[in-house]
């Protein structure tokens, strides 16, 4: 069976989101009080609703409970986002996913039991890796402290196995996967050559995945 997902607010995250999540093949409902926002999006996700996020029983009645996970993408109101998550709860949502602006914000929604996404933050953060080394193509962290890390072979790698490089036990990175062309080399033994040109996907430390913008 389809995972349910259901998006409030759709600004440009939660559109963005919506388009997503429709095309990885997941059933998903649009809501937002904003009719013009709403038909914007009828022909992309499964449904949409023009509805009130503080409206307990439009939420109700849209069956909001037995979706999956509801992720609360309105931007601008603080307090509609805040009150929309504390409804959601309330109303026993599985999994509860509200976008936070700030900190502050964030450690609220924590508090009432939501889990909290910083969208521009953490695509600012990436971002200002991809643009720190040219071999970085992306960047997606785990936690606050670990992260997965897909970069280009920088030139000093090439004809180095990874045992050579010390990639695992000098950096105590993991190279999870080697894309090569066409071809991908999953769970790389330490005798990998690594050939020109290859992208290599590694887990780590973000302390220790730096090191790997210094090698460049």
């Amino acid at each position: 069976m389809k995972k349910q997902i259901a998006v409030i607010g759709l600004g440009r995250f939660g559109i963005s989101l919506i388009e997503e999540l429709t095309l990885l093949g997941y059933d998903v409902l649009a809501i937002d009080n904003d009719s013009e926002k709403v038909n914007s999006v009828v022909n992309t996700c499964t449904h949409a609703v023009q509805a009130d996020a503080m409206d307990e029983q439009a939420l109700k009645s849209l069956g909001i409970r037995n979706f999956d996970v509801v992720v609360v993408s309105i931007g601008e109101d603080v307090q509609a986002n805040i009150l929309a998550a504390i409804i959601l709860q309330e109303l026993g949502v599985k999994k509860v996913v509200a976008k936070a602006k700030n900190n502050l914000h964030g450690k609220v929604l924590e508090k009432i039991g939501a889990t909290v996404i910083f969208p521009e933050r953490d695509m600012g953060k990436r971002l200002a890796r991809m643009l720190v080394s040219q071999n970085i193509m992306d960047h997606i962290e785990l936690s606050p402290h670990y992260s997965i890390m897909e970069f280009r072979a920088p030139e000093i790698y090439i004809g180095k196995t990874l045992d050579q490089l010390g990639v695992r036990k000098m950096m105590g990175i993991t190279i999870l996967a080697i894309k090569r062309g066409e071809q991908i080399i999953v769970a790389p033994r330490a005798a990998q050559v690594i050939d020109r040109g290859d992208v290599l996907v590694a887990v780590g430390k973000n302390a220790d995945l730096k090191k790997l913008y210094d090698m460049e």
